[in-house]
């Protein structure tokens, strides 16, 4: 891949990182932070950010088919799925949109000349009048400690931070640079003085003399993985960086029993396997397990057939990705537990892709929540109602961020006020569970209000 070395990402495979080198591009980036970013408006980073969206959807932008060429086999997902995925993400720029999300995260922050620069900038043509004004700012040095399972997250991370005006440094886990690295490449190249206020770097977690030196610049740092991984992280940092961690979430999908018709029941399973191969169902939006509901026109065991064939259809169209060994073997090794159940229990069904591991169905009356090995491994569960849903699932109380229901209109309603009452923090039509809206709260927070500061200004 041929780039310039505008990014620590862009060094070849041999250079070596070292605290200094960190240390110096953290300065840099706040130098050009004050310069270039500080003072450019909502508005024309709104307008920049929806400009680069648009070329990422054009088929011969460099960095759309760079993406698409060489992703495969740097991210280890297929072309369609990335296609997929990146489509997605970026349809969800547009004006409109992002004037949405200032609105909600904002309010009338939101209005010309109430942004950070332009607010502090501003005369009052009444001196006399007592009024309270406030405006927001951004954290000066944002730094992000990225996950590498899924982009969209890193990519939208990113883009929080251009509209808080802040400089930042995106430390990319081993080997998932290349997107994050293109994402900001196209920022780049539209603007170099914006793309001078980002750094794009990675290496392996535990890095601790790298890590040290980034920290001790940040003024607010966030950061995706495990529990285990946040809590480390927190406990290292200087107790004047604001942080933000986002665990380990899961989500699972609803289908009740009124969609279950035969005239509805292929648009339903086309939806379900939307949802089961989006990233090859490896982000916390994916569902690990399907809820349907029993005494509809087409039975639960006959839907978890209907998927399995639907599954063997996309695996021709837009197949899993390559996956490691370890991940096939724990697929494999799940699916021989599955099988050997089904021989001997009539309550027990499995449907799997035949001399491989794509793709695999398993139908259980067994309501428990159940933790799937990903990568297209599905679970259909048959349930009698929404009760026992809420039965099944509590063992994950409290870390399922989407549940996904497909249900008639007047039903969605009362079952969204169910599931929030329970702690979903996101209730979405199945087939949209991994892609939420540009406004959507992430683990149920303000993605904008939790990097920002208000200030009153009290006259």
């Amino acid at each position: 891949m041929n780039l310039p070395n505008y990014f620590l990402a862009d060094l070849p495979p041999e250079a070596e990182l070292s605290p200094k080198m960190i240390a110096e591009a953290c300065l840099a980036l706040k130098q050009n932070r004050e310069k270039f970013l500080r003072p450019r408006t909502t508005d024309s980073i709104v307008k920049l950010l929806c400009e680069v969206a648009t070329e990422w959807q054009q088929p011969d932008n460099k960095f759309r088919k760079l993406a698409l060429e060489l992703g495969p086999t740097e991210t280890g997902f297929s072309k369609p799925i990335l296609e997929r995925g990146l489509d997605g993400f970026f349809k969800q720029f547009t004006p409109d949109n992002f004037q949405a999300l200032l609105a909600q995260e904002l309010g009338d922050g939101v209005a010309a000349g109430n942004d950070e620069y332009r607010m502090m900038n501003d005369e009052s043509p009444d001196h006399s009048s007592s009024v309270i004004r406030h405006f927001w700012r951004g954290p000066d040095f944002l730094v992000h400690i990225a996950a590498g399972n899924i982009p969209n997250p890193t990519l939208m991370s990113l883009t929080l931070g251009l509209l808080t005006r802040s400089a930042q440094f995106v430390k990319c886990a081993s080997g998932a640079s290349f997107l994050p690295r293109l994402f900001a490449h196209s920022i780049y190249e539209l603007d170099r003085k914006l793309g001078s206020c980002l750094e794009i770097a990675e290496w392996r977690g535990g890095n601790l003399a790298l890590e040290n030196a980034l920290f001790a610049e940040a003024d607010c740092l966030t950061a995706t993985g495990n529990d285990e991984t946040l809590a480390a992280i927190r406990t290292r940092l200087p107790a004047k960086v604001r942080f933000l961690g986002y665990g380990q979430r899961v989500s699972f999908g609803l289908v009740t029993r009124e969609v279950l018709r035969e005239d509805t029941i292929a648009e339903i399973v086309s939806r379900a396997a939307d949802d089961v191969i989006a990233w090859d169902q490896n982000g916390c939006l994916s569902p690990h397990v399907i809820y349907v509901e029993e005494r509809g026109a087409v039975e639960s065991d006959q839907f978890a057939e209907r998927l399995a064939v639907e599954l063997a259809k996309r695996e021709a169209a837009e197949p899993r990705g390559k996956i490691i060994t370890e991940t096939a073997a724990a697929i494999a090794s799940r699916r021989s537990i599955c099988e050997a159940l089904a021989a001997h229990r009539a309550d027990v069904k499995i449907w799997s892709s035949q001399s491989s591991t794509a793709w695999t169905v398993v139908f259980e009356h067994d309501v428990r929540f159940q933790f799937s090995p990903a990568n297209r491994f599905i679970y259909v569960k048959p349930v009698p109602d929404v009760a026992t849903v809420l039965q099944g699932v509590d063992a994950v109380h409290g870390k399922v961020s989407t549940v996904g229901i497909a249900a008639p209109p007047e039903k969605m309603k009362d079952l969204a006020w169910q599931f929030a009452r329970w702690g979903a923090t996101r209730i979405c039509p199945l087939g949209q569970m991994q892609n939420p809206p540009l406004t959507w709260r992430h683990d149920g927070r303000p993605p904008l209000g939790d990097l920002i500061t208000w200030v009153d200004f009290e006259q």
